[in-house]
């Protein structure tokens, strides 16, 4: 059976996990990612308190899926599990929880979130036999019902994550065919990639123009080689493939398309309060430069604008 790692596209629209669920046993969605709860059971840290522990991911785990193209097999890497979690802290989704992923329900709030480093992790102290490398997270559930009828009657036995990831096979067929037509601009492969992120995006009927611009300024650039070499110092953990060829596209300044001008502005702005509350080394801000920093957010702006694409 078919096996593909999961990745967060940043790029996207939408990414990333917005909710924690608990749940009885795995549920099998196209938009959610379901752990088998007989590994990951949550254990019940203080009764009194209603604290619950557990995993919301572990690395290298095979995880059953099936849709429309059958059966296979996900998983996720240590650094993709880290950067989930970043996210989910950062995005303040912390009270985001459902039940058995199919109600949305109240009380219950991440109160603890951290990512197991080795052997004296106090998750191994509750007997929680979990790797290196794993999301753990302790929930407060102050909602009486959910207690009562599902936690203490053993109904729900872990937890379950939801959210948007990109599939980095089919993920990287879209970037190889963008690096080919930012670079040499060919009209087969413009159709090409169009009907792929027509696809993927749903955005029927929508022509991708790829005309190409490179009169972005000298601080883009610069911005750009400032977060490879910290992403380098960094062991090049942080932002998804799309980013890493971005920057080094705009550090040799070369032209970019109008869509990735979209997406550029898009994520940009998007990202710009994280990136402005981040540390030098986060991968917020080594994303965020990356794709050009503030320069490219002011630039990607007036184009548009110039291009007629905004009206802001």
């Amino acid at each position: 059976m078919t096996i593909y790692e999961l990745v967060i596209d940043e790029t996207a629209e939408v990414f990333g996990i917005d909710a924690i669920s608990i749940v009885e046993s795995p549920a099998i969605e196209s938009d959610f990612v379901a752990l088998k709860s007989d590994k990951v059971e949550f254990t019940e840290v203080d009764k009194e308190k209603r604290i619950l522990m557990g995993a919301a991911l572990v690395p290298s785990k095979p995880i059953y899926r099936r849709d429309e193209r059958g059966e296979f097999y996900v998983y996720f890497t240590k650094d993709t599990i880290r950067r989930a979690m970043e996210l989910f802290m950062q995005n303040g989704f912390q009270n985001n929880s459902t039940l058995e992923h199919e109600m949305r329900i109240q009380g219950l709030t991440v109160v603890e979130s951290w990512i197991v480093e080795g052997e004296k992790d106090k998750a191994y102290h509750y007997d929680l036999d979990v790797p290196v490398g794993t999301w753990m997270v302790s929930v407060k559930v102050n909602n009486d019902a959910i207690w009562e009828n599902f936690v203490k009657t053993g109904k729900v036995k872990g937890f379950s994550i939801e959210g948007y990831f990109a599939n980095k096979t089919e993920l990287s067929v879209v970037e190889q065919l963008e690096e080919v037509i930012e670079s040499q601009l060919l009209n087969e492969v413009e159709l090409a990639i169009a009907r792929i992120k027509s696809d993927k995006r749903k955005k029927n009927g929508k022509r991708i123009v790829m005309e190409s611009y490179s009169d972005y300024p000298q601080s883009v650039r610069n911005n750009a080689k400032r977060g490879i070499e910290l992403n380098e110092k960094n062991g090049n953990k942080c932002a998804t493939q799309t980013g890493k060829v971005r920057a080094q596209q705009l550090a040799k300044g070369e032209p970019i398309s109008l869509d990735t001008i979209k997406r550029m502005y898009s994520y940009l702005s998007r990202a710009e309060e994280d990136y402005e509350n981040a540390n030098t080394n986060d991968c917020g801000n080594i994303s965020y430069l990356l794709w050009g920093g503030k320069s490219a957010l002011g630039w990607s702006r007036n184009k548009l604008r110039e291009l007629g694409e905004i009206d802001e």
